[in-house]
């Protein structure tokens, strides 16, 4: 029969009538034949998925108003999955020769009710054969007994589900057996409904009330479409079990405990539930590339992929986007050499934004001058260009970054994707793909205590599953795994997620948001690999690590929670790398209470508080991140902190880019801090009140499980391996910092404890270079180059003591060096800076010795009022006259200035002077050559150790340590 002789409607609307038998037939006639009975997908098929009595909408109960891609495709998976019970009675029969010659025996169909041949399903049982199918009629059946099945049998209700209703408790004792559209309650005698000790038990569209499933090794189940009101399965040791399509609600404990390492004992069933989950999860994720490449190797499935992952920084109106150091560094150096052919240009800052000066670090007068100090200026200029920091100076970002420049900064900023986490590691891989335990898909879990309970190593795999409204949605303990992929959990009254206890797996692609607890709760040594989640807008952390807590954290999205974004305490040692955390209310990353942890490569964003929050004994490795425009400081170090911040990105918060509480000890090199809008850099001590504007970044978790008492503090582990090759300072280390453009200060110390400032080049920031206001304990800056900020170089109060050995102070817009307080000035080259090169006053205690200084508008040295000290063996180089070179005003008898060389040009034909015997200040070894961030570590460690003793008087006449060391 050919189709072109009627319409194609005609057809479909003929063809609609036809049972499922018939529309198979037809569908074997030809391709117009079977490309038409393609065509009744939204007709016909979706007329024969929804009409089962043994199947519900493909998407219940997630998402039963959303349509299948397929309602051909969805019928076909069910019916295929719906005989399953069956397939062991074709392994049997096709291993008997005889099969092929034999005639295939009928089953026989036996009913149950009401003017039927048997009253009671126990009757019914005694005489069925082996696949015999029993229909219960409508009404309430209720056993007195527990009923034993020995026969493979199917037991199905008639009519709507709910009709039937079956008080009993089953005893599987035979190979499979099925059980559809019944009603299951317990009897009065046990709570037990169903139990299988070796057997395979399948259930579809069935009902439980108050009852539980009890599945034991070697035994398996297959469970779809499944209601469970105040009910729960248990699972002791079992291979394989799947539960798919079902619903949990008001359940008193866990809906679903597995326990116990699966069992090496399998039987005939688990081979083919398998291949089901694995071919069902091949045409679930057909359209997601990522995921159909993993369920070749294995197999997992899940709701559709999600957006792929992007983020912006935003402030106020401006958008801007960084990328840590180690990814930028090429992208940023582009943008300096373009921002430095522009010099002596004002940038007008938008509300709330530091005002940035642009000025050139060779070359300090202002863009007024006129042409003839032009001439005097070159006549007299130092220079100084090539000092040891000059390569840090070259990289600076002079201005903020447009909008419009950072189109290919963008695409760097993307997440990783599940698919390329899942490449690069093997072990994500692994897991992704492997099938042991309980497989629960696209079920939802509502308005109970608990979801799903792993332990005893037990093996669990979560797909495309939703918890809500509970009290713990997952908790996994004693040495068990669980797979989560694409989970929606929420609003659960405690944390969603609990690890403990050497807790393991993988967690990815999951939407955690909007639980009273923690997002993910890891303690215990639990070690899982968690990628790729959003995990957003709790009402505390969004993940916590703590009591010997471990875990690998990347490629994640943390945003919009209250407090922490990511929180580590009680030697908590997790890996966190390449996340996004933004958006949070409180600290973006809280490491306190003697926290540990890897904090790497992340961006760190747009937080209230700290980007990174360290106190008491917290000590992380915070490397190589992007802490960026936030609400508050960039990272603070409270009190007793400690850690290593190394080769950061802190760009534009608005607050300081560094905060530290005197009592802590972090070793802070190779950062980038500019365009902060307070301080780059700063220390105050104990007694001040900044120290408390900040005192609970991290929040205040509740960290017992649900109230209970919580003991597990005092059973901490060592320090992790991983840690001990880090040796301990015992004076805090700034070292080789970028502190550029920021709104105040760069450096700020108003300390109580002793401090090494070493190697940073600070460079054009709103106030001054460095600023010590108080130091009780000295101060030591050394190596540094202090150039082009907009009042002085250095200045130092009444109350510091201070050290400074080895700058290069140069182009400042005020005096070099300002100081009132006590302590050394030597070997340093103070030069071109628009006020005194040094400046000594009120009460001012110092040493100056060996010092090169030249300033090019007022005198080179001057000491007023009652100061005291030793000035000797300075070369102080003449200015544009013959007046700037020395003012002593000072008539204190305790102030000596003796064999000083005084420099001055006779006429304009003398040769130009050079720095040189030594070059330009600061040495520095090595940076002629781009040195790699390991080698300076190592350096930094050496160099931690050897000035790690304390001094105690501010002149030494043996010169000070750094002497030996440089």
């Amino acid at each position: 029969m050919e189709i072109s002789g009627l319409p194609v409607e005609l057809w479909r609307l003929i063809l609609s009538y036809l049972r499922l038998p018939d529309l198979g037939r037809c569908s074997l006639v030809c391709r117009a034949w079977y490309e038409l009975i393609l065509s009744l997908d939204n007709t016909r098929w979706r007329q024969l998925c929804l009409g089962c009595i043994e199947c519900r909408h493909p998407n219940w109960p997630n998402q039963p108003d959303v349509e299948p891609q397929s309602w051909r495709e969805a019928f076909k998976q069910h019916y295929v999955a719906s005989k399953t019970w069956t397939k062991n009675a074709q392994d049997f029969e096709s291993s008997n020769c005889f099969y092929l010659f034999r005639r295939k025996k009928d089953r026989h169909v036996l009913r149950v009710g009401q003017g039927c041949e048997f009253d009671t399903l126990r009757a019914a049982l005694a005489s069925a054969g082996v696949y015999d199918r029993i229909v219960l009629l409508p009404g309430v059946y209720e056993e007195q007994s527990e009923i034993t099945l020995k026969v493979p049998v199917e037991i199905v209700g008639q009519g709507k589900l709910g009709d039937v209703a079956l008080l009993v408790s089953i005893d599987q004792h035979c190979p499979t057996t099925r059980l559809c559209n019944v009603v299951f309650m317990p009897a009065w005698f046990t709570p037990v409904v169903y139990k299988t000790t070796s057997g395979h038990v399948q259930f579809d569209n069935c009902n439980f009330e108050n009852g539980q499933l009890q599945i034991h090794a070697p035994g398996t189940c297959q469970v779809k479409f499944c209601t469970f009101n105040q009910s729960s399965i248990h699972f002791h040791s079992v291979a394989l079990g799947v539960l798919e399509n079902c619903e949990f609600t008001g359940s008193e404990n866990a809906s679903v405990t597995i326990e116990g390492i699966p069992s090496s004992e399998r039987n005939w069933a688990c081979k083919h539930l398998t291949t089901l989950a694995k071919s069902h999860c091949v045409l679930l994720q057909a359209s997601d590339p990522a995921l159909c490449n993993v369920s070749k190797r294995g197999g997992w499935g899940g709701p559709p992929a999600r957006n792929v992952r992007t983020c912006e920084i935003v402030v106020g109106g401006d958008q801007s986007n960084f990328l840590p150091p180690s990814k930028t560094q090429l992208v940023l150096e582009k943008a300096s050499e373009k921002e430095a052919e522009v010099s002596g240009r004002l940038y007008t800052p938008k509300e709330g934004e530091a005002m940035t000066l642009e000025t050139d670090s060779s070359d300090s007068e202002l863009s007024t001058s006129s042409e003839n100090e032009e001439d005097d200026r070159s006549m007299y200029k130092l220079s100084y260009r090539a000092h040891g920091l000059s390569h840090m100076l070259a990289h600076v970002i002079h201005s903020r970054p447009q909008t419009n420049g950072l189109t290919a900064l963008q695409r760097d900023l993307e997440l990783k994707t599940l698919q390329q986490e899942l490449q690069r590691d093997k072990e994500a891989q692994s897991l992704a793909s492997s099938l042991q335990g309980c497989l629960i898909r696209k079920c939802l879990f509502r308005d109970g205590k608990g979801g799903v309970f792993v332990c005893s190593q037990g093996r669990a795999k979560l797909e495309g599953s939703i918890f809500r409204e509970l009290t713990y949605a997952v908790r996994c303990i004693q040495n068990s795994k669980i797979i989560m992929l694409k989970n929606d959990i929420h609003h659960c009254k405690a944390s969603g997620i609990f690890l403990r206890l050497a807790a393991g797996g993988l967690i990815a692609d999951n939407n955690i948001h909007s639980n009273c607890e923690a997002g993910v709760d890891i303690r215990k040594g639990a070690n899982p690999l968690i990628l790729c989640n959003k995990i957003h807008s709790g009402l505390r952390s969004g993940i916590v690590v703590l009591g010997n807590g471990k875990g690998i954290i990347r490629s994640n999205q943390i945003y919009g929670n209250k407090e922490a974004g990511i929180y580590i305490l009680y030697n908590g040692n997790p890996i966190v790398s390449g996340n996004h955390i933004f958006q949070g209310l409180a600290a973006g990353i809280a490491v306190n209470e003697n926290g540990r942890g890897q904090i790497i490569e992340n961006v760190i964003r747009e937080n209230q508080w700290g980007g990174a929050d360290i106190r008491r004994g917290g000590d992380p490795v915070l490397r190589s991140n992007l802490i960026c425009c936030g609400y508050s400081d960039g990272v603070v170090v409270g009190e007793r902190g400690k850690g290593l911040i190394e080769g950061n990105t802190i760009y534009g918060n608005k607050g300081c880019g560094v905060w530290i509480m005197s009592s802590g000890l972090p070793h802070i090199m190779n950062n980038r801090i500019g365009h902060n809008s307070i301080y780059g850099v700063a220390v105050f001590c104990r007694k001040d009140d900044a120290n408390d504007y900040l005192a609970n970044q991290g929040g205040n978790e509740n960290f017992n499980d649900e109230g209970e008492a919580a003991s597990w503090e005092n059973d901490l582990d060592s320090e992790d391996e991983r840690f001990t090759s880090r040796r301990p300072i015992s004076v805090a280390l700034v070292e080789s910092n970028s502190i550029n453009h920021n709104g105040a200060a760069g450096l700020y110390v108003k300390s109580s404890e002793a401090l090494n400032i070493i190697a940073n080049a600070i460079h054009a920031n709103h106030d001054s270079g460095v600023a010590v206001f108080q130091s009780s304990q000295l101060t030591r800056i050394a190596n540094n180059s202090i150039s082009c900020n907009s009042l002085g170089g250095v200045l130092i109060e009444s109350e510091a003591r201070v050290e400074l050995r080895g700058n290069g102070i140069y182009d400042n817009s005020s005096h070099g060096i300002t100081s009132k307080g006590d302590g050394v000035i030597v070997e340093n080259d103070i030069i071109g800076n628009r006020g005194c090169g040094l400046r000594l006053l009120q009460t001012a205690d110092m040493k100056v010795t060996k010092n090169r200084i030249q300033s090019f508008w007022d005198y080179g040295i001057v000491m007023l009022d009652q100061t005291k000290g030793l000035v000797q063996e300075n070369l102080i180089f003449q200015g544009r006259s013959k007046k700037t070179i020395l003012q002593q005003v000072s008539n204190a008898e305790d102030c000596i200035v003796q064999n000083n060389n005084l420099l001055t040009f006779k006429s304009k034909s003398d040769i130009a002077w050079t720095l040189d015997n030594p070059p330009a200040r600061p040495h520095i070894e090595g940076s002629t050559r781009g040195t790699s961030t390991a080698t300076n570590s190592q350096k930094v460690t050496t160099m931690s150790t050897r000035i790690a003793a304390r001094m105690d008087g501010g002149c030494h006449n043996n010169g000070s340590i750094f002497c030996t060391i440089l």
